[in-house]
């Protein structure tokens, strides 16, 4: 039993290294504008129209890096500081959700194993 704890600490420290990493990033390139001046919104919006895809949202959601997309109900789901926020980082953020409607649209056979091994809770 002592070795199962044992790689669970080491798999539960991994998971809040990853955790403040990826936030001490997002928060670096939230200070960053971008030139355009659009939206995390804005560019979710543009990349789905470029990509022809007319029948996905993109609204707002609560909390802060809960952005995903649900294939289930076709929504780019961008946290309120990606949603309004015109930095790097709410850019990447939107264009990221966005790329798995893209997968969605195009029947992509791993996004398809992904949803498979990930139900919605």
């Amino acid at each position: 039993m002592g070795g199962i704890y044992f790689i669970m600490i080491i798999f539960m420290l991994a998971s809040m290294a990853v955790s403040w990493k990826l936030k001490s990033k997002f928060k670096k390139y939230s200070e960053i504008g971008l030139r355009s001046g659009m939206s995390g919104r804005e560019i979710a919006e543009m990349m789905l129209a470029d990509h022809h895809i007319t029948d996905v949202r993109v609204i707002s959601t609560e909390g802060m890096l809960t952005d995903h997309y649900d294939p289930s109900n076709k929504t780019v789901n961008l946290s309120e500081g990606v949603y309004a926020s015109r930095s790097a980082a709410a850019a990447a953020v939107a264009a990221h959700e966005c790329g798995h409607a893209v997968q969605h649209a195009m029947a992509y056979s791993m996004l398809k194993f992904r949803s498979a091994m990930v139900p919605a809770l």
